[in-house]
C-alpha cells in the first residue's frame, strides 16, 4: 500500500509500505477518506514529526480484514486515534485528554495511508459503524466535533443559555472562520438551541459563508462593535496572544474564553489581569475530545441533528498530498479530504 511519511529532515513523501495485518480484536481498514487537520499542518510547519512518521487521523474507511466481533468486512467505521484509560486521576477528575494512554496514537500507520489497523482498545470502544445514510464527508467531522463539543462545554455557554433563556439568552463570539471556527458554529447549532453565535474573520468571504451557515452576525477583526459586545463565551479558533487578549476583552463580567488553537512557540498573552481579576473572567484551554464527547458527536451525526460536511471545499487524491497542504496553509482551501 501507499502512505505519505515524513522524511529526513521533515518533508512529507508517498512511499510504499507492506499492507497492516490486523490482530486479536483489531480490524484493518481502507481508507475511505481521510481529513487535513490543523495539527497536522502545525506539525509539518515546525517539522515536528518523526522521521517515518504517518500524519492523519480524521479517516472514514472501510473494513476490509476483521478479528472483532463487532465489525465484519465491507463495514464503513469512523473511528478516532485517541483513547484515555477511564481509570487514572485524570480520567477520575474529567481530565481525560491529559490522561498518559490518551497520547497513544490507536492507528497504524496513520490517516494518510491507503489501508489502517485500528488497534484492539479503539476497535472496541472508540469505533463507530456508519449507518447508510451517513455521508463519509459528514462522519469525517466526528474526532474534530469531539474537540469542539469538548471546547463548547468548558465555556459554562449550557449554563449560562438555561440560566438566561426565555428573557434574552447567550451570546457567544468565534475568532476564526476557518473549517474549525465554523465548526464551532455548527456544533453550537446543534447543542446550545437558541444561542446568539457571531463569527469574527479577515476575509469577507469566510464572514459571508458564517451568514448562511446560521451565524448570526460575522465581524471584520477591526470592527468597532466587537470592543462592546460583552458575550458569555468567546472561542479562539486561531492561536497567538494577540487572539487570546482579544477573546478576553470581548467576554461579558464572568464570561469565559475558550483556547482552542495552537499559538506560536512562546507566546504569552497581552491583557491585563486585573481584568480577569476584577471582572472574574475565565480562560480556559480546551485540547481534545474524549470518549464521551465522541460518542455524543457520533449521535448528532447519525441523527442528522449534525452535518458538518459542507465545510468540505477540496477532496483530492493522496497523490496530491502536496497540493492539498498548499492550498490549507494558504487558506485557499477552507477543509481538505484525501482519497487514497
Amino acid at each position: 500500500m501507499r502512505a505519505v511519511a515524513i522524511q529526513e529532515g521533515g518533508d512529507p513523501e508517498i512511499e510504499e509500505r507492506p499492507s497492516p495485518e490486523a490482530g486479536d480484536g483489531e480490524i484493518v481498514l481502507r481508507t475511505v477518506a481521510s481529513g487535513l487537520c490543523g495539527t497536522d499542518l502545525w506539525k509539518l510547519e515546525h517539522r515536528s514529526a518523526a522521521r517515518g512518521a504517518v500524519l492523519g487521523h480524521e479517516i472514514v474507511g472501510e473494513v476490509i480484514a476483521s478479528r472483532s466481533p463487532r465489525f465484519a468486512p465491507g463495514a464503513r467505521v469512523v473511528v478516532p486515534h485517541h483513547l484515555a484509560c477511564g481509570a487514572c486521576r485524570f480520567c477520575l477528575t474529567g481530565a481525560e485528554t491529559q490522561c498518559p494512554e490518551f497520547r497513544v496514537n490507536r492507528l497504524d500507520p496513520g490517516g494518510f495511508a491507503e489501508e489502517i489497523r485500528v488497534d484492539a482498545a479503539a476497535t472496541a470502544s472508540a469505533a463507530h459503524l456508519l449507518p447508510d445514510d451517513l455521508d463519509s464527508m459528514d462522519a469525517l467531522f466526528l474526532e474534530p466535533g469531539a474537540c469542539v463539543l469538548r471546547s463548547i462545554e468548558r465555556s459554562g455557554l449550557t449554563e449560562a443559555m438555561e440560566a438566561l433563556a426565555p428573557s434574552s439568552g447567550a451570546r457567544a463570539l468565534v475568532f476564526g472562520g476557518g473549517s474549525m471556527g465554523l465548526l464551532h458554529l455548527l456544533v453550537l447549532r446543534a447543542v446550545v438551541p437558541g444561542v446568539e453565535v457571531s463569527v469574527v474573520d479577515p476575509r469577507a468571504d469566510r464572514r459571508e459563508l458564517a451568514l448562511e451557515l446560521g451565524a448570526d452576525a460575522a465581524f471584520a477583526p477591526e470592527a468597532p462593535a466587537l470592543a462592546s459586545l460583552g458575550v458569555d463565551a468567546a472561542f479562539d479558533c486561531v492561536g497567538g496572544g494577540a487572539l487570546a487578549a482579544a477573546a478576553v476583552r470581548a467576554l461579558r463580567p464572568g464570561g469565559t474564553a475558550v483556547l482552542f488553537a495552537h499559538a506560536p512557540g512562546g507566546g504569552a498573552p497581552g491583557f491585563e489581569l486585573d481584568d480577569l481579576f476584577k471582572h472574574e473572567k475565565r480562560l480556559v484551554g480546551a485540547y481534545s475530545g474524549s470518549l464521551r464527547e465522541q460518542r455524543r458527536i457520533f449521535d448528532l451525526l447519525a441523527s442528522g441533528a449534525l452535518r458538518p460536511g459542507v465545510l468540505v471545499s477540496h477532496r483530492l487524491p493522496l497523490a496530491d498530498f502536496a497540493r492539498g497542504v498548499e492550498l490549507a496553509r494558504t487558506r485557499q482551501a477552507l477543509k481538505v479530504a484525501f482519497h487514497p
